[in-house]
């Protein structure tokens, strides 16, 4: 089975993309139209196609100021095709192949450690500080819940 990785944003497929990030855990509490709205607002996107139906299989996004600072999200493929080593192949074209080869990358995770530790990903150092978010309600624009 071939693949495509693209990183046209014209091509991206907004349903199959919704389709994956609505069983994605980390993405759970975003709408359709917060998906729509960061697909179309970042820097880059990557999509993964298979060559034989043209269906999108795989998608990453990023947010960069565009010159020295890029976040990677929403790395995703389908379970159907996951296995064929797709999520290396997207991150290589984020991070390694395209114009921010030369960024300092981050991104949260709660799991595929290995995955991007095989493209200088690491614990952060001492340079390094997060803001966790607050708890969010079942939709960010409903009322925060009393804590």
């Amino acid at each position: 089975m071939g693949y495509l990785v693209d990183d046209s944003r014209d091509r991206i497929d907004t349903d199959a993309v919704w389709a994956a990030l609505r069983e994605a855990y980390w993405a759970k509490w975003r709408s359709r139209e917060d998906i729509e709205t960061q697909i179309r607002e970042a820097w880059r996107v990557i999509g993964v196609y298979d060559e034989e139906t043209g269906a999108q299989v795989g998608f990453a996004r990023a947010v960069s100021d565009g010159l020295g600072f890029a976040y990677l999200a929403d790395v995703i493929v389908v379970e159907d095709h996951r296995g064929h080593g797709l999520g290396k192949r997207i991150v290589q074209a984020m991070i390694d192949d395209g114009p921010g080869a030369h960024f300092r990358w981050t991104l949260f995770t709660s799991d595929a450690h290995g995955l991007y530790e095989q493209f200088g990903f690491e614990a952060p150092d001492r340079t390094a500080l997060v803001r966790p978010a607050p708890a969010l309600p079942v939709h960010p624009t409903q009322a925060p819940a009393n804590r």
